[in-house]
């Protein structure tokens, strides 16, 4: 084999589809955690977890692909990754190896890729087993980082003073 770079993924499977995160990008993968949920937040959101005292945004890949929930299934494993703004947790449905892939395997996605998918999608791996889809980490968290962000120019309702009787 020549001396091409190679690239370090952690492979993890949502549904039928095998993404691979840049292992520079990831900080730790966790069993399913104890979330709490935020009120108000994006459906992308799936609540907060506790990581060793930092409170951590959990983004639920599947939601944010668009791809139907788990019901009743075993819970979803969590990939904490180094976003732009600090760590946040992905929830996966399984954790799969560390692969090691050349350049030369690397195609653009393809133009028929349409949906949720193709904005996340950096490139396709050819593998043996199939395919190695590419994560985009900042375009798949972009989403997450503009809406549960606090608008300090936001117009915050008035508290309504309730009459009592005397």
């Amino acid at each position: 084999m020549s001396n091409e770079e190679k690239r370090g993924f952690c492979t993890v499977r949502v549904g039928h589809l095998t993404f691979g995160i840049e292992i520079a990008q990831v900080q730790e993968v966790l069993r399913p955690q104890h979330m709490t949920s935020v009120p108000l937040a994006p459906d992308i959101v799936a609540g907060l977890i506790n990581l060793r005292g930092l409170i951590v945004a959990a983004v639920n890949l599947r939601r944010r692909l668009g791809l139907p929930a788990l019901h009743g299934q075993r819970p979803s494993m969590n990939v904490v990754v180094r976003g732009s703004d600090g760590p946040i947790s992905l929830l996966v449905d399984e954790i799969g190896d560390v692969v090691e892939i050349g350049d030369e395997a690397l195609e653009p996605p393809p133009e028929t890729l349409r949906g949720p998918a193709r904005d996340v999608i950096r490139g396709v791996y050819k593998l043996e087993r199939g395919l190695l889809l590419w994560l985009d980490l900042d375009r798949a968290l972009e989403h997450v980082a503009t809406t549960t962000a606090i608008d300090p120019r936001a117009e915050v309702p008035a508290r309504r003073e309730v009459a009592t009787a005397s």
